[in-house]
């Protein structure tokens, strides 16, 4: 029966590419069109064959971690294209699209985010082991996207360019004070207090980046201007003249979206500016992966600019500005995939091949759907004030330090 019903899905959805499937009986089936990529999947067993019936997304994911489904004459990166590129073009059987509709619509309550388990999903994937983190990050471990002005770029000098790029965008003082939200291991607010003389506060739910944080500031001798601090974002109080947020909005969850920008407008300073950098959807919302849910960010949610947009106006802060990155994450995520693979013989010393098999999957599915799907990046810059910031972008550009704001002119009320 599971089998038929396989057959009947992949009829109707591969409609540009061929996906060849071996069944667990050892009898091979082709799938859509010969004018395309092609690719080749081995099913193991039965049971796997169901779980991809019932829910596609988490039953291929868990396949491959569970050693059940194999790539055939083709790498996992060519089978998941294939899979990816056909996976909206073609006919799915209507038991799939309610699916979908449920799981959609069901993202308010699996969401919610409150403080005690925001706590757990962050561990779940953040304390892991600074360990593997190393093996694969740049040396300042930022795990976000990177900005790559040219090709040639490593991994280091991407990553030193997005902090530089997130900097000039706050138009820094030295002696400003800043609130990093979702501050990870760091890199930012020591490159904000080293290099531009800030006097940061960083909020983190992980106990592992929390600890390294604190060390890494006392390294360098910056203690005296970070403070890193356990803490939910809703629980910070007082003033600061910029905000920086980064890769943090996609673990506050639908439900969250309006408290989390009213906290960003009720700590930011009346002539203050603040930016958001955050994974986001070019195309109208839709339900978020099983997979990624269970597996590697619990209550994490990539969301559309439509979603976003009546928490912004709401919130009472100004959009100043929008920049949207396109490729830069997928380029990232390979420089990633490439260290951690190289990295294997350590890796499989710390952990067993399932754990392996499942890091693999996440960044390969993430690569492709930055280069596949309508997932980009969003920066966010948000004020007070419409003349917080300069009026074009040109302050971003052709130097080597970002300049400050104009003080803001005494501006008429807006009635």
């Amino acid at each position: 029966m599971w089998e038929k019903l396989l057959d009947r899905f992949l009829s109707g959805m591969m409609v540009e590419d061929r996906l060849s499937i071996t069944y667990p009986d050892g009898t091979t089936r082709d799938y859509g069109p010969d004018t395309g990529e092609h690719a080749h999947l081995a099913i193991a067993d039965t049971g796997t064959v169901r779980n991809i019936i019932l829910n596609p997304d988490l039953g291929l994911g868990e396949g491959y971690m569970n050693g059940q489904l194999t790539p055939r004459n083709c790498t996992l990166d060519q089978l998941l294209t294939v899979i990816i590129r056909n996976r909206f073009k073609g006919q799915l059987p209507p038991w799939l699209m309610l699916a979908n509709r449920v799981r959609f619509h069901a993202r308010r309550f699996i969401q919610r985010n409150a403080p005690r388990a925001a706590r757990r999903n962050v561990a779940h994937h953040y304390d892991i082991s600074d360990d593997l983190y190393r093996l694969f990050l740049d040396e300042d471990m930022q795990y976000s996207c990177a900005y790559f002005r040219d090709d040639a770029m490593t991994l280091e000098q991407a990553q030193s360019a997005k902090k530089a790029h997130i900097a000039g965008k706050l138009c820094l003082e030295p002696g400003m004070s800043v609130l990093d939200i979702g501050c990870g291991w760091g890199g930012m607010a020591l490159t904000l207090a080293r290099d531009h003389g800030c006097e940061v506060t960083g909020i983190t739910l992980s106990e592992n980046q929390l600890a390294t944080a604190q060390r890494r500031a006392e390294d360098a001798g910056l203690s005296h201007r970070i403070r890193f601090n356990l803490q939910d974002y809703r629980y910070t109080t007082g003033t600061f003249d910029r905000i920086v947020s980064v890769g943090m909005l996609e673990h506050v969850g639908v439900p969250n979206f309006d408290t989390y920008f009213g906290k960003v407008a009720e700590l930011l300073a009346p002539d203050g500016v603040a930016l958001i950098h955050t994974i986001g959807r070019s195309a109208p919302p839709m339900a978020h992966s099983s997979w990624i849910n269970k597996y590697i960010f619990p209550g994490g949610y990539v969301p559309s600019l439509s979603e976003l947009a009546p928490a912004l106006e709401t919130s009472g802060l100004w959009q100043t500005d929008i920049e949207v990155w396109r490729l830069h994450y997928a380029k990232t995520i390979r420089h990633w995939r490439d260290r951690f693979d190289a990295s294997l013989p350590r890796i499989r010393e710390m952990y067993d091949e399932r754990f392996v098999r499942m890091f693999q999957y996440y960044l390969t599915v993430c690569i492709l759907a930055f280069e596949h799907q309508m997932q980009a990046v969003y920066h966010l810059q948000l004020a007070h004030r419409r003349d917080a910031v300069p009026l074009t972008r040109d302050y971003l550009y052709g130097k080597t330090t970002a300049p400050t704001a104009k003080p803001p002119e005494r501006e008429m009320a807006d009635h």
